[in-house]
């Protein structure tokens, strides 16, 4: 593992499990990768695409699966038209609609009223539990 992405996961450590890292060099716990999220990587200062790659692929080879967003990268529209396709077929989880709704309500999307992705993305969190 690089020292940025060293440096990355111990910046997250406090927050995340409460412990703060020794100076030098460091193998992060397998308790703190568990309780990492890919948002956790992407808001962490100096991890970038490349650094947030790193760090799940190492964390796969400890046998920690850090899940990506079902639509990282695409555009609002492109996430809804995925997700419209997806229906005929039924090839779609609640999680996915979770978070395409979870986005939405975020971008503050007027297409669906807020009020009701609200109440849908309620729903679908207590239905997922």
């Amino acid at each position: 593992m690089s020292v940025r992405a060293e440096n990355v996961l111990k910046n997250l450590a406090p927050e995340l499990t409460g412990e703060t890292p020794p100076k030098g060099r460091w193998i992060p716990p397998i308790r703190l990768l568990r309780s990492l999220s890919y948002s956790d990587l992407v808001g962490a200062r100096n991890c970038g695409p490349q650094t947030v790659d790193e760090i799940l692929r190492w964390a796969k080879s400890q046998g920690v699966m850090i899940r990506r967003p079902f639509h990282a990268g695409k555009s609002l529209s492109a996430m809804w038209r995925d997700l419209i396709a997806k229906s005929a077929t039924r090839d779609y989880s609640i999680e996915e609609i979770l978070e395409a709704l979870e986005r939405s309500v975020r971008r503050k999307n007027t297409r669906i009223p807020v009020g009701f992705q609200d109440i849908l993305m309620n729903l679908l969190s207590t239905a997922g539990k």
